[in-house]
């Protein structure tokens, strides 16, 4: 099981990024996937969830209306659009999943069975 995050960076505050996570080693047809971000000095928190099913939960309340969650099952690819960015955004962002086909919100030092390495957002004038 392998998750891939790219498409961080330092953006200006109001600008907007595209993360993109790459997954191999088990299907989006059966499995959840969590974004996750973690700014220094905090503890992880899930962002969104986009279930196997295309259900989609936005854990905050300060990405709604501002954060896309969305896949592509045949590229195995999911995704994050992140518009109106703050520099409360600012943190690495992981994808992670149980290996389940439904959301589950974990925080608070409770990690998902599988996470990538993360990529870095700035937002920041």
């Amino acid at each position: 099981v392998q998750l891939v995050e790219s498409g961080g960076g330092l953006v200006q505050p109001g600008g907007s990024l595209r993360l993109s996570c790459v997954v191999s080693g088990f299907t989006l047809d059966y499995n959840a996937v969590v974004w996750v971000r973690q700014a220094p000095g905090k503890e992880r928190e899930a962002v969104s969830c986009i279930s196997n099913t295309d259900h989609i939960i936005y854990y905050l309340e300060s990405v709604k209306g501002r954060f896309t969650t969305s896949r592509d099952k045949a590229a195995n690819m999911v995704y994050l659009q992140m518009n109106s960015l703050k520099p409360e955004d600012s943190a690495v962002y992981y994808c992670a999943t149980d290996l389940v086909f439904y959301c589950i919100e974990r925080g608070h030092g409770n990690d998902y069975a599988y996470r990538g390495q993360g990529t870095q957002v700035t937002v920041s004038s």
